[in-house]
């Protein structure tokens, strides 16, 4: 549902250009953000094409054309650039919050109590990491669009706040020789007061 928003709103932004069709749309999209995002499903944007429209966001018609179906061409309304502004004018929360897999993963392993569980969750990770950060290299050097370049770098930070993380766990659940493992197996939180390293910092 938050993916449908977020992509709602790139449509709207889309349309803001001017009147347009679904394949044109998709392809108008999947230019626009690079390819970190992955292919836009064109049923999906139909859906959403499709809800806008019930909003009053866009309004549709159908043209009729001499060898092909009939094409349906979206355009913004008033409501719809309304919409966009708003969008626009407010920050924007992380998605989600801050549910990950991967925390959860690595809450499984450590309090597994097996020093050998975490050290391959955390190393498969960080080998999934890095050549997720090589990928994205590539990509932000091949890029020719300053914008997809941007995009291309945010997700080359979020990637590499994600290494840093897998480092903080190995420090904080390894460095003891599996002590720490042990106490959080049997169930005694409140050793995890005592740990060392940056997640277990008070400040």
């Amino acid at each position: 549902m938050e993916e449908t928003v977020a992509i709602q709103h790139a449509v709207l932004a889309l349309l803001a250009r001017g009147p347009s069709y679904g394949y044109e749309l998709k392809g108008a999209f999947e230019g626009a953000v690079g390819p970190q995002w992955g292919p836009l499903n064109i049923g999906h944007l139909y859906q959403i094409l499709d809800r806008l429209s019930r909003d009053g966001l866009v309004v549709a018609e159908r043209q009729a054309q001499a060898v092909k179906p009939d094409r349906v061409v979206y355009e913004i309304t008033q409501a719809g650039r309304a919409e966009l502004d708003r969008w626009l004018g407010e920050p924007s929360p992380r998605s989600g919050g801050f549910r990950d897999d991967f925390f959860l993963k690595v809450t499984a392993a450590a309090r597994s109590g097996q020093p050998a569980t975490v050290r391959t969750v955390l190393g498969n990770q960080r080998g999934h990491l890095m050549r997720e950060l090589r990928n994205l290299d590539g990509l932000r050097r091949r890029t020719e669009d300053p914008v997809v370049g941007l995009l291309l770098t945010a997700a080359s930070r979020h990637v590499e706040a994600d290494l840093a993380f897998v480092d903080d766990a190995e420090a904080v659940l390894l460095a003891d020789g599996g002590a720490l493992l042990d106490t959080l197996q049997a169930g005694r939180p409140e050793a995890a007061d005592r740990r060392p390293g940056p997640i277990g910092a008070t400040g």
